[in-house]
């Protein structure tokens, strides 16, 4: 049950965008009338008279949710309840809840745990610093942002922040090369085998894996697509290239899948995008930081995976 009520709320966030402040105070505030007035909740009651506010909106009623987890930081000053959009994002909320007590699925303490784990996220969202210093090469560049990734997910075990990373970078980099359209793009959580892709991208004949750890199973599926006539490239980490290519050979497939280090193959890219230019470098890298960000706020719940250029 713990499995699809999990997988209900992330997908519920991740549509309705639940990653800031205020909507995430609407879900501590709205799951605590949930439990109180119990299920199925009516909206209506939930809208303050007069002021048109989420009943119970207000920083010291979120601050005591937060409280029960050990969190003291402040969340919202006024708890989102300024916001015009709080409303909607509750009736939506209340909707999701109805639903899922219909199915008898519903842990409202679960959900609660859910929301706060998201709030966590949010007070270690600070996006990771891209720094383009001049003296440093690009692949450099890149290897200091991944190394941050790793750090971060260090911090907050159960959230592979390197791996979504290098996914999105991927991404961004193959719709500045090829044009955007050219790829499909899903949530870095999303594996192959729930949605049969041949791949974390397809272009053409070509199947696309991107992960910090080669396995057994990567090298499989590499043997499949070659099976379907496709040609598998392998994206990894600089430590993975010597692992994925054993890994291949085990399989007999070696010499026929291409396996690529991610910062080389980001930092070639930029090079040929500002067509080896040095005024170019600095716009091409921009547009790809431009168009990883968009990714994330398209496919991931957690704003600390988008970068800032320093």
């Amino acid at each position: 049950m713990e499995g699809e009520l999990n997988s209900t709320l992330e997908a519920f966030a991740r549509e309705k965008r639940i990653v800031s402040k205020g909507p995430l105070s609407v879900m501590l505030v709205v799951t605590q009338h949930a439990k109180k007035m119990g299920l199925p909740l009516d909206p209506a009651r939930l809208v303050t008279e007069g002021s048109g506010q989420v009943l119970g909106l207000g920083q010291s009623a979120v601050q005591a949710i937060l409280k029960r987890h050990d969190i003291t930081r402040i969340l919202a000053s006024e708890g989102g309840r300024t916001s015009r959009g709080s409303i909607g994002k509750m009736q939506e909320y209340v909707s999701l809840l109805n639903q899922l007590a219909a199915r008898n699925i519903l842990d409202l303490d679960y959900v609660e745990l859910f929301w706060i784990d998201r709030v966590r996220l949010y007070f270690n969202s600070k996006p990771l610093k891209l720094r383009l210093d001049p003296s440093q090469n690009l692949r450099a560049v890149i290897r200091d942002v991944l190394d941050q990734a790793a750090a971060r997910q260090k911090s907050v075990p159960g959230v592979q922040y390197v791996g979504a990373v290098m996914q999105h970078l991927a991404g961004a980099k193959l719709d500045c090369a090829v044009g955007r359209g050219a790829v499909a793009h899903n949530c870095f959580s999303t594996s192959d085998a729930q949605t049969s892709r041949a791949g974390d991208f397809l272009i053409g004949d070509v199947a696309i894996h991107v992960t910090s750890s080669p396995s057994e199973s990567l090298i499989q599926k590499c043997r499949e697509n070659l099976d379907c006539g496709l040609r598998p490239i392998l994206i990894t980490m600089q430590r993975g290239v010597a692992v994925a290519e054993e890994l291949a050979r085990n399989a007999s497939i070696e010499g026929r899948v291409d396996v690529f280090e991610i910062e080389q193959f980001i930092a070639l890219n930029l090079y040929e995008l500002g067509k080896f230019a040095p005024e170019n470098r600095g716009v091409a890298l921009k547009d790809i930081v431009y168009r990883y960000n968009e990714l994330i706020d398209e496919w991931e719940t957690d704003p600390g995976l988008k970068l800032e250029m320093k």
